[in-house]
Protein backbone atom coordinates (compact mmCIF):
# COMPACT_ATOMS: atom_id res chain seq x y z
CA UNK A 1 0.00 0.00 0.00
CA UNK A 2 1.25 3.23 -1.03
CA UNK A 3 1.90 5.63 1.97
CA UNK A 4 -1.15 8.17 3.13
CA UNK A 5 0.00 12.15 2.31
CA UNK A 6 -1.03 14.72 4.36
CA UNK A 7 -1.11 18.52 4.18
CA UNK A 8 -1.08 20.45 6.95
CA UNK A 9 -1.38 24.68 6.37
CA UNK A 10 0.69 26.86 8.75
CA UNK A 11 3.06 24.15 9.43
CA UNK A 12 6.05 25.97 9.87
CA UNK A 13 6.22 26.11 13.90
CA UNK A 14 3.70 25.40 16.73
CA UNK A 15 0.98 22.71 16.34
CA UNK A 16 0.71 22.50 13.19
CA UNK A 17 5.33 21.25 12.90
CA UNK A 18 4.43 19.13 15.79
CA UNK A 19 1.53 17.70 14.30
CA UNK A 20 3.66 17.26 10.49
CA UNK A 21 6.74 15.77 13.03
CA UNK A 22 4.06 13.18 14.17
CA UNK A 23 2.51 12.23 11.11
CA UNK A 24 5.94 11.84 9.17
CA UNK A 25 6.80 9.33 11.98
CA UNK A 26 4.19 7.68 11.21
CA UNK A 27 5.00 7.00 7.79
CA UNK A 28 2.69 9.92 5.91
CA UNK A 29 4.35 11.62 3.31
CA UNK A 30 3.64 15.31 4.66
CA UNK A 31 3.49 18.73 2.81
CA UNK A 32 4.45 21.06 5.20
CA UNK A 33 2.86 24.45 3.89
CA UNK A 34 2.82 28.08 5.18
CA UNK A 35 3.35 32.00 3.93
CA UNK A 36 6.98 31.86 3.98
CA UNK A 37 9.37 30.02 1.45
CA UNK A 38 12.21 30.16 3.71
CA UNK A 39 10.07 28.80 6.70
CA UNK A 40 8.29 25.90 4.64
CA UNK A 41 11.60 24.77 3.26
CA UNK A 42 13.48 24.66 6.92
CA UNK A 43 10.45 22.79 8.58
CA UNK A 44 9.71 20.36 5.75
CA UNK A 45 13.46 19.54 5.68
CA UNK A 46 13.78 19.31 9.49
CA UNK A 47 10.50 16.87 9.72
CA UNK A 48 11.46 15.02 6.59
CA UNK A 49 8.20 16.58 4.81
CA UNK A 50 7.46 18.39 1.23
CA UNK A 51 7.02 22.29 1.33
CA UNK A 52 4.56 24.22 -0.28
CA UNK A 53 4.23 28.20 -0.18
CA UNK A 54 0.61 28.26 0.44
CA UNK A 55 -1.58 31.56 1.64
CA UNK A 56 -4.70 30.22 2.54
CA UNK A 57 -6.76 33.57 1.43
CA UNK A 58 -5.72 32.78 -2.14
CA UNK A 59 -8.22 31.56 -4.45
CA UNK A 60 -5.10 30.69 -6.65
CA UNK A 61 -2.48 29.28 -4.17
CA UNK A 62 -5.20 26.55 -3.29
CA UNK A 63 -5.87 26.02 -6.77
CA UNK A 64 -1.94 25.76 -6.88
CA UNK A 65 -1.81 23.24 -3.80
CA UNK A 66 -4.13 20.88 -5.70
CA UNK A 67 -2.16 20.71 -8.64
CA UNK A 68 1.17 19.93 -6.67
CA UNK A 69 -0.58 17.14 -4.48
CA UNK A 70 -2.01 15.93 -7.68
CA UNK A 71 1.15 15.82 -9.39
CA UNK A 72 3.51 14.98 -6.35
CA UNK A 73 1.35 11.92 -5.33
CA UNK A 74 -1.76 11.31 -6.87
CA UNK A 75 -3.49 11.75 -3.58
CA UNK A 76 -4.40 13.55 -0.50
CA UNK A 77 -5.82 11.67 2.74
CA UNK A 78 -6.02 14.18 5.40
CA UNK A 79 -5.88 17.61 4.94
CA UNK A 80 -5.38 19.43 8.39
CA UNK A 81 -6.76 22.89 8.40
CA UNK A 82 -3.99 24.64 10.62
CA UNK A 83 -3.38 28.11 9.61
CA UNK A 84 -4.84 30.36 12.31
CA UNK A 85 -4.82 34.03 13.33
CA UNK A 86 -5.62 35.92 16.36
CA UNK A 87 -5.89 39.60 15.87
CA UNK A 88 -8.26 41.41 19.13
CA UNK A 89 -6.38 39.38 21.64
CA UNK A 90 -7.19 43.00 24.26
CA UNK A 91 -10.27 44.35 22.53
CA UNK A 92 -13.76 44.39 23.59
CA UNK A 93 -16.33 43.58 20.81
CA UNK A 94 -18.14 46.67 21.11
CA UNK A 95 -15.01 48.11 20.01
CA UNK A 96 -13.38 45.82 17.71
CA UNK A 97 -12.36 46.78 14.48
CA UNK A 98 -14.96 45.24 11.61
CA UNK A 99 -11.22 45.06 9.30
CA UNK A 100 -9.71 42.62 12.15
CA UNK A 101 -13.19 40.05 12.31
CA UNK A 102 -13.01 40.25 8.13
CA UNK A 103 -9.15 39.21 8.34
CA UNK A 104 -9.78 36.76 11.00
CA UNK A 105 -12.81 35.53 9.16
CA UNK A 106 -10.50 34.88 6.01
CA UNK A 107 -7.99 33.08 7.48
CA UNK A 108 -9.69 30.96 10.52
CA UNK A 109 -12.95 30.49 8.49
CA UNK A 110 -12.99 30.81 5.23
CA UNK A 111 -9.70 29.51 4.21
CA UNK A 112 -10.61 26.06 5.75
CA UNK A 113 -13.62 26.08 3.70
CA UNK A 114 -11.35 26.99 0.37
CA UNK A 115 -9.03 24.17 1.04
CA UNK A 116 -11.72 21.77 1.60
CA UNK A 117 -13.48 22.78 -1.04
CA UNK A 118 -10.67 22.44 -3.12
CA UNK A 119 -8.98 18.78 -2.12
CA UNK A 120 -12.61 17.18 -1.18
CA UNK A 121 -12.86 16.22 -4.60
CA UNK A 122 -9.92 14.29 -4.43
CA UNK A 123 -10.86 12.49 -1.61
CA UNK A 124 -14.68 11.62 -3.03
CA UNK A 125 -12.92 10.11 -6.02
CA UNK A 126 -10.36 8.24 -4.39
CA UNK A 127 -12.99 6.91 -1.36
CA UNK A 128 -10.90 8.14 1.46
CA UNK A 129 -10.48 11.24 3.34
CA UNK A 130 -9.63 13.04 6.83
CA UNK A 131 -10.42 17.12 6.55
CA UNK A 132 -9.48 18.04 10.71
CA UNK A 133 -10.40 21.80 11.12
CA UNK A 134 -8.35 23.16 14.26
CA UNK A 135 -10.90 24.64 16.09
CA UNK A 136 -10.88 26.38 19.54
CA UNK A 137 -13.36 25.99 22.91
CA UNK A 138 -13.41 29.39 22.27
CA UNK A 139 -15.60 28.90 19.55
CA UNK A 140 -17.96 27.28 21.63
CA UNK A 141 -21.64 28.66 21.75
CA UNK A 142 -22.31 26.67 24.86
CA UNK A 143 -19.17 28.88 26.65
CA UNK A 144 -19.14 31.89 25.43
CA UNK A 145 -18.22 34.97 27.22
CA UNK A 146 -16.43 38.38 26.86
CA UNK A 147 -13.87 39.70 24.52
CA UNK A 148 -12.00 37.84 21.53
CA UNK A 149 -15.22 38.45 19.34
CA UNK A 150 -13.49 38.32 15.53
CA UNK A 151 -11.57 35.31 16.63
CA UNK A 152 -14.32 33.65 18.64
CA UNK A 153 -16.52 34.26 15.80
CA UNK A 154 -14.15 32.81 13.30
CA UNK A 155 -13.94 29.26 15.19
CA UNK A 156 -17.73 29.45 15.73
CA UNK A 157 -18.36 29.61 11.63
CA UNK A 158 -15.31 26.83 11.26
CA UNK A 159 -17.37 24.37 13.80
CA UNK A 160 -20.35 25.12 11.16
CA UNK A 161 -18.06 24.74 7.96
CA UNK A 162 -17.57 21.45 10.00
CA UNK A 163 -20.73 20.28 10.61
CA UNK A 164 -22.27 20.96 6.95
CA UNK A 165 -19.59 19.42 5.27
CA UNK A 166 -19.24 16.47 7.20
CA UNK A 167 -23.14 15.67 6.54
CA UNK A 168 -22.83 16.42 2.52
CA UNK A 169 -19.80 13.85 2.61
CA UNK A 170 -21.24 11.58 4.58
CA UNK A 171 -21.08 8.08 2.94
CA UNK A 172 -18.03 8.72 0.68
CA UNK A 173 -15.57 7.75 3.01
CA UNK A 174 -14.71 11.23 3.65
CA UNK A 175 -14.71 12.15 7.52
CA UNK A 176 -14.48 16.21 8.91
CA UNK A 177 -14.17 17.10 12.03
CA UNK A 178 -13.15 19.93 14.39
CA UNK A 179 -10.55 19.82 16.99
CA UNK A 180 -9.85 21.51 19.77
CA UNK A 181 -5.98 21.22 20.68
CA UNK A 182 -6.01 23.10 23.99
CA UNK A 183 -3.86 25.82 25.24
CA UNK A 184 -1.02 25.49 23.83
CA UNK A 185 2.77 27.52 24.12
CA UNK A 186 2.96 29.09 21.12
CA UNK A 187 2.66 32.14 19.63
CA UNK A 188 -0.35 32.66 19.87
CA UNK A 189 -0.93 30.57 22.99
CA UNK A 190 1.51 32.27 25.71
CA UNK A 191 4.23 30.98 27.03
CA UNK A 192 2.41 30.32 30.32
CA UNK A 193 -0.02 27.52 28.45
CA UNK A 194 -0.09 24.70 30.13
CA UNK A 195 0.59 22.30 26.73
CA UNK A 196 3.30 21.64 24.57
CA UNK A 197 3.12 21.61 21.14
CA UNK A 198 3.64 18.27 20.43
CA UNK A 199 0.59 18.03 23.28
CA UNK A 200 -1.57 20.09 21.26
CA UNK A 201 -1.16 18.30 18.18
CA UNK A 202 -2.64 15.10 19.41
CA UNK A 203 -5.45 16.02 18.57
CA UNK A 204 -5.16 16.81 15.35
CA UNK A 205 -2.92 13.33 14.27
CA UNK A 206 -6.27 11.76 15.93
CA UNK A 207 -8.65 13.21 13.56
CA UNK A 208 -6.16 12.66 11.08
CA UNK A 209 -5.97 8.99 10.71
CA UNK A 210 -9.50 8.01 12.08
CA UNK A 211 -10.22 4.42 11.13
CA UNK A 212 -13.40 4.00 8.60
CA UNK A 213 -15.63 3.29 11.65
CA UNK A 214 -14.49 6.80 13.11
CA UNK A 215 -16.85 9.80 13.79
CA UNK A 216 -17.51 12.14 11.16
CA UNK A 217 -19.31 16.29 12.02
CA UNK A 218 -17.71 16.48 15.83
CA UNK A 219 -16.07 19.05 17.96
CA UNK A 220 -13.65 16.87 19.51
CA UNK A 221 -10.50 17.63 22.46
CA UNK A 222 -7.49 15.77 22.48
CA UNK A 223 -7.99 12.23 21.19
CA UNK A 224 -11.70 12.08 21.13
CA UNK A 225 -13.06 13.97 23.78
CA UNK A 226 -16.60 15.36 22.66
CA UNK A 227 -16.88 19.04 23.40
CA UNK A 228 -20.32 21.11 23.22
CA UNK A 229 -20.76 22.93 20.40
Amino acid sequence: MEPRVALITGATRGIGYAAAARLAALGYRVVVAGRDPGAADRAAAEVGGVPLVLDVTREADAGRAVAFVEAEFGRLDALVNNAGVLLDREEAGLGVALEKVRATLEVNALGALRLAQAFAPMMVRQRYGRIVNVSSIMGSLAQAGPGYLAYRTSKAALNMITRVLAAELTGTGVLVNAVHPGWVRTRMGGPEAPLSPEEGARALVWAATLPEDGPTGGFFQGEGKPLPW
